[in-house]
């Protein structure tokens, strides 16, 4: 069968056009034996989403950093890339999730090495790194100007949605896109339209508001419980199934009571998510004190060099300002 890409064969603008419509139209074009996939950034989210999709049958070559951190997905199969742009030239859709606006401006659009330089004509980014909104109108610009498209894409759920296919994916670009990407997105989670360009990382930061002040929250009540004597893991048993019952409190509060900070979702990248949303919301015009608040107790944690910890550790802060200490669980 012909690759991909091979669809968007150009005769003319208006035929390619047709074509791309044609194959768009039916979502569940994407399979295995047409459609090969990159996939840039094999980290702790990376890593797990790379492995559902390979062992749906894709073929995968990926690109890391850090080579070694690729290599329990070259053990089940995928083949390894030099650089990013060896990657989309290999490639029919491409997938990024990186740290920081940064690496994504120099993975993706970076003349010489980024994916870009390499994507052939109707090849597809995803772009699934929490990032500025604009930026990813200018890829998704720069897509264009190449007959390439680009979709904004971040996730949410942490290591465990990654690990269970279970993540919150928001996206932004063409609607026509997300849904030929539909089969991709059912492999890693729950894909939600979102709107034009942009608008998938606007979704993302305000769940990431809705998680900072959550987290302060789950901490400041562990902290008061303690406080009050009470017996903290039967207290947030007591608490899951009510009103104050969170996410949050299911994926971290045995957790923080084990003292497990392994980072599902590092203390560094947070911080570099709540200050892109304090960014936004200034240009914006608007104030939001709860993400204000969250976000120097977590660059707090930065200060003390508590930065690759995971975002749980925020117990951390409230344990310093208070002079107190929970204690570990022993289950």
């Amino acid at each position: 069968m012909l690759h991909f890409r091979s669809l968007y064969r150009r005769i003319n603008n208006s035929d390619t056009l047709l074509i791309t419509r044609h194959f768009m139209a039916t979502s569940d074009s994407i399979n295995p034996s047409n459609t090969r996939l990159g996939w840039i950034g094999t980290g702790v989210m990376g890593q797990s989403m790379c492995s559902h999709l390979i062992r749906a049958g894709y073929t995968l070559t990926v690109f890391n950093r850090t080579p070694s951190k690729a290599q329990p997905l070259l053990n089940i199969g995928a083949t390894l890339a030099n650089s990013p742009h060896a990657v989309a030239s290999q490639s029919d859709v491409v997938f990024t999730i990186v740290g920081y606006p940064s690496d994504v401006r120099s993975v993706l659009l970076d003349p010489n090495s980024g994916a870009l330089a390499g994507l052939k004509t109707g090849g597809i980014l995803v772009d699934m790194t929490t990032s500025d909104p604009s930026l990813a109108v200018e890829i998704a610009d720069a897509a264009s100007s190449k007959n390439c498209h680009s979709i904004d894409a971040p996730v949410s759920g942490g290591d465990r949605g990654a690990k269970n296919g279970t993540l919150a994916i928001f996206a932004g670009g063409d609607e026509s896109i997300v849904k030929l990407l539909s089969p991709l997105f059912s492999s890693l989670g729950k894909v939600n339209y979102m709107g034009s360009s942009g608008k998938g990382q606007f979704a993302k930061l305000a769940n990431q508001i809705t998680i900072a002040s959550t987290m302060v929250g789950l901490v400041e009540g562990m902290v008061y419980a303690h406080k009050a004597g009470l017996d903290v893991g039967l207290y947030l048993n007591a608490i899951s199934t009510g009103a104050a019952g969170s996410k949050s409190l299911d994926l971290y509060g045995k957790r923080i009571l084990k003292r497990d900070f392994e980072a599902g979702f590092y203390v560094n990248h947070f911080v570099k998510d709540l200050g892109i949303c304090l960014k936004e919301c200034e240009k914006m015009g608007i104030a939001l004190p709860g993400l204000a608040l969250a976000q120097q107790l977590y660059v707090s944690l930065k200060a003390h060099g508590e930065g690759n910890l995971g975002t749980q550790s925020l117990i951390l802060v409230l344990e310093r300002l208070n002079n107190v200490s929970l204690p570990p669980s022993r289950d």
